[in-house]
């Protein structure tokens, strides 16, 4: 046994005839499986001895997520068995060149030889090709071409990065037993927000079933993930829900690659989104309060989890601290943001006396209320075509024409499951809507899933106790949507059409405001 290391096999054969009887016969008298790990020359790099059912692999270098790891695994079988699905998880988890399994017969000779190899491009569940069993006498002999027409043929799947893209590219993961129609809206919402946090979509993979206990997917199709993101060179795994610390554990045990949730890449949007210091405390205190399950993590891990996509922005360099300091930062930052919300109720208060009424734009997050804001009020309030450019509220004066003024604020979007640490952090900036005289509720008239959108907008107005206050719904973006379309979700919405970007569109709008605000009794948009 220790007299195999210093041996070798010619670098053109995946083993040699002698080399295969020499394992054979020693696994043969050991009765348990030995394998050898080999290089790309033939140099044997490892010898693992495992039990007459498995081996136990050592931890094996890997050369980047986008590479095959340059070793291929020749091991015995003893009970005449073809691959297991456990040689072929190995295959796929550590991007071995080739695996080969030997069958020892009774003898202790060489028997019938399997083996399999990843594949470029093939069906999501089945990620490798496993050849025809064959002898170690018939094995081909030109193992160098083989594994360099693989690695060329994955360097063409792969897109190629434009020079200065350092963005990281993702595969969305989506695992839930919900209505293909919703399913498809909720990876669609989940690709957008990747979008937002500056992550490249290499692809995506959709499964119907519970979401499992451990891995989320099944076992077989996270491995094909796991060769997919190999394939595209992707570094990143995002999954469309939240995750908890035990699965995060397992995901990340059983992959290198970085794994990230739907609540880690909101944060993350409003992590670089965050400008003002009310804001960067805001999010501090949501990651904070995200990242305290998982702070008894002692693993890799933990440092996948809290570096780059997902853990940067303000609370960076305090995620890794353990679990009590982090206790008393959460502490004194709800405490900061309690007083900046006695600031902000003073503020309000002033305009309150004042008899300035306010209105608070809210709607699903991009649904067009900063654009809307900035054209009612001459204002230039951030406005993007992504999600969450708006976290602090904002607040300008609108006159109308009967030379009256209100104040109006911009509001943080809304989103379906919006995490609980984040509502809770912002529950100052969402006490602005409280004090508010009117809500204008913007909705986006071309968006295809509308009707999910404006229920969790509503949804949402009731968590919050303000479904008594006066609400308009502005149907917004109407220049995108058919007009036919856009009369119908009007009247069916009770909603005021308007275009942000035209004030051609937007007396009736304000009309219907000013009677809210100015008449004992409201009036109903028509």
């Amino acid at each position: 046994m220790e007299k195999l290391t210093k041996r070798r096999s010619a670098s053109e054969a995946i083993i040699t005839p002698e080399l295969a009887r020499v394992i054979t016969e020693l696994s043969f008298d050991f009765q348990r499986q030995i394998g050898l790990l080999m290089d790309r020359r033939g140099r044997i790099s490892a010898v693992v001895v495992g039990d007459a059912h498995g081996l136990f692999l050592p931890d094996i270098q890997r050369k980047g997520r986008d590479r095959l790891c340059g070793l291929r695994l020749v091991h015995t079988h003893l009970a005449g068995e073809p691959l297991t699905d456990d040689d072929l998880t190995d295959l796929a988890l550590l991007r071995l060149d080739w695996i080969a399994a030997i069958q020892v017969d009774g003898e202790g000779l060489p028997g019938r030889v399997h083996m399999a190899h990843l594949m470029p491009a093939n069906d999501e569940d089945l990620p490798w090709e496993i050849l025809p069993p064959t002898t170690v006498h018939d094995l081909p002999e030109d193992f160098p071409e083989a594994i360099a027409a693989l690695e060329e043929e994955f360097g063409r799947l792969r897109k190629p990065r434009r020079a200065g893209d350092h963005r990281d590219r993702a595969i969305l993961v989506h695992v839930s037993t919900l209505p293909p129609s919703i399913a498809r809206d909720s990876v669609d919402e989940l690709r957008e927000l990747a979008r937002s946090a500056g992550i490249e979509i290499a692809s995506e993979i959709i499964q119907r079933r519970p979401p499992d206990r451990k891995y989320v997917t099944g076992q077989g199709k996270l491995k094909g993930a796991i060769v997919k993101a190999m394939q595209l060179g992707a570094e990143v795994l995002v999954f469309d829900l939240d995750l908890t610390p035990s699965q995060l554990k397992a995901l990340a045990e059983f992959t290198d690659l970085k794994i990230l949730d739907r609540t880690q890449v909101i944060l993350d949007i409003f992590a670089q989104h965050a400008v003002t210091r009310e804001g960067k405390i805001q999010v501090e205190l949501a990651q904070l309060r995200y990242m305290l399950p998982f702070m008894g993590m002692r693993s890799s891990a933990f440092s996948r989890l809290t570096g780059g996509i997902g853990g940067r922005g303000p609370g960076e360099t305090k995620l890794e601290v353990d679990r009590r300091r982090a206790r008393d930062r959460v502490a004194r930052l709800e405490r900061e943001v309690n007083k900046l919300g006695q600031r902000r109720k003073v503020r309000r208060g002033v305009r309150s006396r004042k008899g300035v009424p306010t209105c608070a734009v809210l709607g699903y997050t991009n649904a067009g209320k900063s654009t809307l804001l900035n054209h009612l009020t001459n204002s230039e309030v951030v406005a993007e075509n992504a999600l969450f450019a708006t976290l602090n509220p904002v607040s300008r004066r609108l006159r109308f024409p009967r030379e009256r003024e209100i104040i109006i604020t911009d509001t943080v979007g809304f989103i379906r499951n919006l995490p609980k640490d984040l509502m809770a952090a912002f529950r100052t900036t969402f006490e602005e809507l409280h004090d508010a005289d009117l809500l204008l509720h913007v909705v986006d008239a071309s968006a295809h899933d509308i009707e999910e959108k404006y229920r969790t907008v509503q949804q949402l107005i009731t968590d919050l106790e303000l479904d008594e206050k006066p609400v308009v719904t502005v149907m917004n973006k109407i220049d995108k949507a058919d007009p036919d379309v856009v009369s119908g979700l009007c009247e069916q919405y009770h909603a005021i059409p308007v275009c942000a970007l035209d004030r051609a569109t937007f007396p009736r709008l304000l009309e219907t405001m000013e009677a809210h605000l100015w008449s004992e009794t409201a009036v109903p948009a028509k």
